[in-house]
């Protein structure tokens, strides 16, 4: 697959080659987010419905006008991704980045370090971010469009404005000029990010309950903690670890569901 995306030639200088390019990325991008989005929402409500409905996280049934608001906006987030990826492609072919092909470059344990690594920076870029979107000049022109998901859903997940959209996606492209990882290992957290949007917003608690669980969620976000966030406004605005809302108090402690 490495190979694939060192052979893929791409004409930089050809403006309408890359407007194609990022149509249909985007295509790519977002169809993936549709797609998945309609599983997991299929899954939890339909066909689950009955084993998880004690973890629900609102009884209320959410109106078809919030579905299509937040599949258009994530449709221009998608765009922008698209966008974006073509920067980064730029940057990987150019050999700009650090990201690399050989496995044998860096011992296989740091790939696993690699990938909590660009977790942990991510996680930390969002937060600081994210409470700078919650300032009262700030938030009605970058977090606002999120934010009018109170009752979030799967399709809530890349529902944003394009502001706050190009301030995510600028990230991944920024952090591989530095951060060495593995080429299977960024598309694998790229996978996991669309995953935790997705159970981070869903609507119902999937993560695991008793001993275990409660462990787990203390310091993995999952809907219930990132529920309060849409709900209570000011507190927990972690991405994937709620250490930066303990550090900072920030942290809105949620009922772990049965």
């Amino acid at each position: 697959m490495s190979n694939l995306f060192l052979n893929i030639k791409v004409d930089f200088s050809n403006p309408a080659y890359i407007l194609w390019l990022i149509f249909a990325l985007t295509f790519i991008i977002f169809f993936r987010y549709l797609i998945f989005s309609l599983a997991y929402h299929f899954t939890f409500f339909k066909v689950l419905k009955q084993k998880f409905s004690k973890r629900f996280l609102h009884n209320k049934k959410l109106k078809k006008k919030q579905y299509r608001k937040e599949i258009y906006w994530s449709a221009i987030s998608g765009l922008i991704f698209g966008g974006v990826s073509v920067l980064f492609y730029f940057l990987f072919v150019n050999n700009y980045t650090v990201i690399y092909t050989d496995v044998n470059a860096y011992s296989l344990l740091y790939i696993p370090i690699s990938i909590f690594l660009f977790l942990f920076l991510q996680d930390t870029y969002y937060y600081w971010a994210h409470r700078w979107m919650h300032l009262p000049k700030v938030y009605k022109y970058f977090h606002l469009v999120h934010h009018k998901s109170i009752h979030t859903s799967a399709f809530t997940a890349f529902s944003f404005h394009p502001l706050e959209t190009i301030m995510q996606a600028i990230f991944f492209p920024l952090v591989v000029l530095f951060l060495p990882i593995h080429l299977y290992a960024f598309l694998a957290v790229l996978g996991l990010m669309t995953v935790s949007a997705t159970i981070n917003h869903g609507g119902v608690e999937i993560y695991p309950s008793g001993k275990f669980g409660n462990w787990f969620q203390k310091w993995i976000i999952g809907a219930s903690h990132h529920d309060k966030h849409h709900t209570k406004f000011n507190y927990n605005y972690g991405l994937y670890f709620t250490f930066w809302d303990r550090l900072m108090n920030t942290e809105f402690e949620v009922e772990k569901k049965s």
